[in-house]
């Protein structure tokens, strides 16, 4: 199945997170992409399908859900970097300027990384959402300094309320021992 539309539900409970995510992709024909724990005590269910499907599943895992859904979306045409960065299987190249959104929910940093992808010409390094991080998640992107400034804006910027922006930082030249690190 061809990721185009991608939609999230993002739960302050394991157990009902295994739950509905079993009820999301029994309610609709979509493909769970990621089902898991993450930081603190969450649980982070992605699937993807067409765009009616990935509807009426994200809907259903917000009725199932209820008073413990932290935070969700539903973006159509989902930019082709986001699910590699989101997975770890990006391709690390060069950085040049380097871009942080840091946010207080994996969804939304989810939503940033899209908007971001699709403002400019960057390519999206990682992906990190919540493990470790204390529910938080962040967001590396690197391409030129005037390219990654506009994608840090548009992708802070498309962020929900669900999870508000903790920092958006753009470094126009890395050090070498810090890119070191990142690649």
């Amino acid at each position: 199945m061809k990721l185009r539309t991608i939609g999230c539900v993002e739960l302050n409970s394991i157990g009902v997170g295994i739950q509905t995510a079993d009820e999301m992709v029994k309610a609709a024909n979509v493909e769970l992409v990621i089902s898991r724990p993450t930081c603190p005590g969450r649980y982070l269910v992605v699937i993807t399908g067409d765009t009616g499907a990935v509807t009426s599943s994200v809907q259903t895992g917000l009725h199932l859900g209820a008073d413990l859904v932290v935070d969700s979306f539903i973006i159509p045409n989902v930019h082709e970097s986001v699910i590699p960065a989101m997975n770890g299987t990006a391709i690390r190249e060069k950085i040049n300027a380097l871009g942080i959104i840091e946010t207080y929910t994996a969804a939304s940093c989810v939503l940033a990384a899209d908007a971001a992808a699709k403002a400019g010409d960057v390519n999206l390094v990682e992906l990190r959402l919540s493990a470790g991080l204390g529910g938080k998640a962040f967001v590396l992107m690197t391409g030129e300094v005037s390219a990654v400034q506009s994608s840090v804006d548009a992708g802070a910027a498309n962020v929900t309320d669900g999870g508000p922006v903790v920092s958006k930082i753009v470094i126009p030249s890395p050090s070498d021992d810090l890119k070191k690190q990142l690649l």
